[in-house]
């Protein structure tokens, strides 16, 4: 029946009243691309329905238990982590951390006595999903990418509803569930004026704005190429820069280069406010992931993208070809990087028309709505539920 509602869904009304206000748990952790849904999709629930409950579980060792308070939220925890491809130590106490994450999770849904969990990928979606299904809580999907990350794969089959980002998605998940809605992007996230961001990072206005991100972890191929190209790139080229290289890669660089030779760099181990960011930039050098993707495609950014070659399904080459395809984007392998990295950037952010177009095409592929949908959706099965 769950099934059944939730794709024959057209109702945008609201949740009836109840004797008790809607409890949601979301589960989501380890990068930015699982964490950021997450938010926005609450973001847009407690809008819809100021009165309701959010709890977030994640792990203590990741970006959630940082970022998800700083927007509101209380956060508990679960012990997870991955599972390593290659033979480590950690791999051989795994199972203890998936049975105490597991009881963990128990605990948890039966403090908190969620009316579902909406699971957004991630280490913690897998044990507190898993325990929702077993106490017969409604377990609700989320995944942001082309190809289905292993904890959502492992959970679609007991979910009652899957949204995805990508139509190839679908290939990997019980069709009759997914729904097709785009990546939520945080309500928050607005780029901000020119001209408020320019000041407020302290760059002027002739020279053009370069954004290279590695996302939450930092990227390692995209660190190598910047440390060896910065000089071309700031010194001839006359280019501002804005550096996120992850927290793991900050202090390494610091002690290969001397930031005091570049007064038009920034260079973070993290972007606490996105906002300006994007504001100021002129063009974005990132990865693929999902959600780097679709917050490009809501502040309407072009980009030249370095798809990781480190995941699973390639999904981050899916994701670029996508944006590609489209003309938002510009795809540069990393085994190209060395070659065609400086050029590329140089081609494009002095092309005014290209840099336009670029951004136009972004903003068509948008689907700002995204997490709305997400919750008309879940309100309309929680409805049906409740009758």
């Amino acid at each position: 029946m769950i099934a059944t509602v939730a794709k024959d869904i057209s109702s945008t009304d609201t949740l009836t009243a109840a004797v008790n206000p809607p409890r949601i748990i979301m589960a989501a952790g380890g990068t930015g691309g699982h964490v950021y849904p997450a938010i926005a999709i609450a973001d847009a629930f407690i809008e819809k329905h100021p009165d309701s409950k959010v709890l977030f579980v994640g792990t203590r060792d990741r970006m959630e238990w940082q970022t998800v308070p700083k927007y509101g939220y209380e956060i508990k925890s679960v012990w997870i982590s991955g599972f390593h491809r290659s033979f480590t130590i950690q791999n051989l106490i795994f199972p203890l951390k998936l049975i105490i994450s597991i009881l963990q999770s128990f605990a948890i849904l039966r403090s908190f006595k969620p009316d579902m969990v909406i699971a957004c990928g991630g280490f913690a979606s897998g044990p507190i999903g898993w325990a929702a299904v077993k106490m017969g809580i409604p377990l609700i999907l989320q995944e942001q990418n082309s190809y289905p990350g292993v904890t959502n794969r492992i959970l679609a089959k007991q979910a009652s509803i899957i949204f995805t980002a990508f139509d190839d998605a679908a290939k990997f998940l019980p069709k009759e569930k997914v729904h097709l809605t785009g990546n939520p992007v945080r309500s928050k996230l607005q780029k901000a004026s020119r001209y408020t961001a320019l000041t407020s990072l302290g760059f002027h206005s002739e020279n053009p704005v370069l954004l290279v991100m590695g996302g939450s972890g930092g990227a390692l191929a995209l660190n190598e190429v910047m440390m060896q190209q910065l000089d071309k790139l700031h010194n001839e080229l006359g280019l501002q820069i804005i550096w996120q290289c992850g927290d793991k890669y900050l202090k390494g660089i610091i002690n290969r280069i001397d930031t005091e030779n570049y007064p038009n760099l920034i260079l973070t181990d993290f972007i606490e406010d996105m906002s300006t960011a994007y504001g100021a930039a002129d063009l974005v050098v990132t990865r693929a992931g999902a959600g780097t993707c679709s917050e490009l495609m809501a502040v309407g950014l072009p980009a030249v993208l370095v798809p990781s070659p480190n995941v699973a399904g390639n999904h981050q080459e899916k994701n670029a070809q996508s944006l590609a395809a489209s003309g938002a984007a510009k795809i540069l392998t990393e085994n190209k990087l060395d070659r065609e990295f400086t050029s590329t950037v140089k081609m494009l952010i002095y092309d005014h028309k290209a840099l336009e177009q670029m951004s136009d095409a972004m903003l068509k592929m948008a689907k700002p709505d995204a997490a709305q949908q997400i919750v008309e959706n879940i309100s309309t099965l929680m409805k049906q539920l409740n009758k």
